[in-house]
Order: C-alpha cells, then structure tokens, then sequence
C-alpha cells in the first residue's frame, strides 16, 4: 500500500507479478493491497448455492461458476482500481490489465459520464391525427411527469425521476406511429424496472391524448443520454514488444492505422468493439450487472450513422498514442440483481465505487484498455501469440498436466507450436519421468 499527500493509505493497484501466484497467493496479495479480508473471501465464490439461484432465476436446477480474475495496474481518475473480472476467455484480463500498464505512465484514465438518464418508450398505434397528437402530448408534459413520478417516490427522494416527455412520429412498414419518451433519471440503478413502471402507469393517459392505441410501453436500451467517456495517451516506448522490431512509433501509427481500417470498415469494426465488450461484459458479469442491455446499447450507438468503432485513435501533439472511447453504459450499483449475489456484491465492493455513474466509468476505461491492448497486439506479434501461451496452459490442464508442470508442458507446446491435447500427454509422460 502507499500513503497519499494527506497520509492515508491508498491501494495500490500495481501488483507486480501476481498472475504468476496460485489463487490462494493472489487472494493474499489483495488483503496485502488493502482490500478487505471479508471482501476477498467473498471473491471465492460458491456462496450463491442452489437455493439463491431459485430466487435469481427461473426453473432452475443448478449453478455456472465463471472464474472471477482480477485485472491490475488501473489508474482511474487518480485512484488506484483493482478490477474484478469474470470471463471464461484467457486473455482477457492479462489484456486489460496489459492495457492499463501501458497506460498508467501517463497516469491512467480519464473517465466522464453523462448522467444515469434512462429513457422509456411509449407506442401510440392508429392515432387519427399524429402530429397534432404529438402536440397535445407534449403540451400535457407537466401532468405526464408528476403522473410518472407519483410512480416511485422513493427515486424521487434521491434526487432521480422523470424529468422530460418527448414525442415523435415515426414512419414504419405499418404507418405512422406516436412515440412519446419518457427522460427518467435513475440515480444508481440500472433502472430498467423503474422506467418501465412509469411508462405502464402513463399507457391510458397518452391513449386518452392520442386517440390511439397503445401496444408497446417498456425502456431502451439505445441509452444515449447515459454515455460513459474514458481517456489516456501512452507513450510510444511503452508500446514496444521484444518479440518485433518495430519502434514504438511504428506500432503507435499501426493502432491508428487499425482503428481507421475499422472506421472505414463494419466487417473489422464488429470485431473491433468485440475487444472492447471482452472487457466490459466481464467486469458487468462480475458484478451481475446486465452485460446483454449493454451490448444492445452499445452495438445500437455504434450504427447510429453506419456501424463503426466506439473508440478512436490519434496521434496528439506530444506524439502520444491518444486513446478515447463512447458508449452507453447502463449499470446499477443497488436494485436488479446486484445485491443478490454475495461475490458480485463482493465485487462491487472491490471496486470501492460511490455511484452507478462511477461504476459506468470503470467499464468505460476497461473497455478502453482491452481494445488497445488487443490492437497492440494485432499491430505486433500478432494476437495469436497471447491467445496460444495461455491456450497451451488450458489444454496441459485438460490433459491431466500435475500443477508443477502445467508451465513447462505449455511452454514446449508453444515453442513446437503444436498445441494439441495427444502432445501435452506426451509431454507429460515425458516429463514425469
């Protein structure tokens, strides 16, 4: 741990050779980093059970576990952040973690977010006259809001609520239809279930504006009022890789050169924002936040204008690698299901946050990390070489490598560049000699 200008101890998020421990290592290595003991017991997982899962889920008769990874070396807005991850896929959390290191010579990530601005969706269908409907509706905006707000006092204590009433005709293969928005601010929810309630409640209210009928009334996930920012430059050295000889300018102008091919390309920049929601959606699965409204969202604001990149890469005056990302983030910190599950509730308090915008701009830097590491990669030796020394350790686990040789065995795969299970048995056989 270090002390801070004011003498406090703060965590420090670099722990330098950590995924080289066994677990029972690295769970030592947060308690001495700081976190709390409860907390990184609670990290284990297991604690769910069965019987939790029946009040999560429906029909259920058994449990998932993903493993829970810790990404390091993250710098958010000044504050050493200790990552929580759940993904199945290797890489993942060496890359964002890879990521951050990269970027923590320039004091990490910036983050800024938008606000927790919900919308909902209201759908007025066979409405004789839409655009003086829309008017009608609109002039009604005071009475919908407080209609809308009488729904959930308790949001409105903290401050969240409706806010605003939109309306909108749209054309569509079934003609004109009224949509009327709902503006809600969540606070720290992810909101779905509140904005939902309004948009219930208000169904009679716009059918008697209208003259029309309504069908639909439930959120979207196009939620481009809650936009999460991130930010960081990395030095040009920082970017260089012993396995290449590229400068690290030349691999800087490489990542730009990659984002532009995905900017001017949907086939790339799907696989693109893929290495961006890599991150994202683990750090959203460890805290059971909804990594499946997010990706809608996300993929939604990304076609906005014909499908391309959420990130952005430039060269910024300094020659600096400038790093950037967008997208819309809906994550709650209470409500949902986020307090229901004890290792996402541990995960939660790992990451220390205050709000659901704090919690938004994590995911954003994550996010941000995962792509550029990925990119570097790419750029470089190439993403196979990352994915194959941790895919040769999968495959010495599957086939029944003993703890002490699972590294040796992955290494003379690799080095062979044969990584099959019938050879990681060879080699076990050998070895075990």
């Amino acid at each position: 741990m270090n002390s801070d200008s004011t003498g406090l101890t703060r965590m420090d998020s670099r722990l330098s050779g950590f995924y080289k421990g066994s677990p029972a290592e690295r769970r030592q290595a947060l308690i001495d980093a700081g976190v709390d003991p409860e907390t990184v017991e609670s990290l284990r997982g297991g604690a769910l059970g069965v019987d939790g899962a029946d009040g999560v889920s429906e029909n259920v008769v058994g449990t998932l576990e993903y493993p829970i990874g810790i990404a390091t070396n993250f710098r958010i807005d000044g504050e050493d952040t200790l990552v929580p991850m759940a993904v199945e896929e290797t890489s993942v959390v060496a890359a964002a973690s890879f990521g951050a290191r990269m970027a923590r010579g320039t004091d990490g990530f910036t983050t800024d977010v938008s606000g927790p601005i919900m919308i909902a969706q209201i759908q007025a269908t066979d409405v004789p006259a839409p655009h003086h409907a829309k008017s009608t509706v609109l002039d009604a905006a005071d009475d919908l809001i407080e209609r809308a707000n009488e729904q959930d006092p308790v949001l409105v204590e903290h401050g969240g609520g409706c806010e605003d009433v939109q309306a909108r005709v749209i054309d569509t293969p079934r003609g004109e239809m009224l949509i009327t928005h709902l503006i809600v601010d969540v606070r720290d929810a992810m909101g779905g279930n509140a904005v939902n309630t309004m948009a219930e409640a208000l169904a009679p209210k716009i059918e008697e504006l209208t003259g029309g009928d309504v069908s639909l009334r439930i959120l979207s996930n196009l939620a481009d009022r809650r936009l999460a920012r991130a930010t960081c430059t990395v030095e040009p050295d920082a970017l260089e890789t012993d396995d290449v000889e590229l400068s690290g300018e030349e691999i800087r102008d490489r990542i730009v050169n990659a984002w532009a091919f995905a900017a001017g390309d949907p086939y790339r920049a799907a696989t693109h924002n893929k290495g961006i929601m890599n991150g994202i959606d683990a750090v959203a699965t460890a805290t059971f936040n909804d990594w499946r409204a997010i990706e809608a969202g996300a993929h939604a604001y990304a076609a906005q204008d014909g499908y391309g990149p959420l990130t952005t890469y430039e060269v910024d005056a300094d020659g600096r690698l400038a790093c950037s990302i967008e997208l819309p983030i809906q994550v709650g910190t209470v409500g949902g299901a986020t307090r229901l599950q004890p290792t996402a509730e541990a995960a939660l308090e790992l990451l220390d946050v205050d709000s659901a915008d704090d919690l938004a701009g994590v995911f954003a830097a994550v996010g941000l990390a995962q792509n550029f590491a990925g990119l570097r990669a790419l750029v470089s030796e190439g993403i196979q070489r990352g994915h194959m020394n941790l895919h040769a350790k999968n495959i010495a686990v599957q086939a029944g490598s003993p703890d002490d040789l699972v590294d040796e065995v992955a290494a003379r795969m690799v080095a062979e560049e044969t990584v099959r299970q019938d050879r990681a048995e060879e080699l076990i056989d050998e070895l075990s000699e």
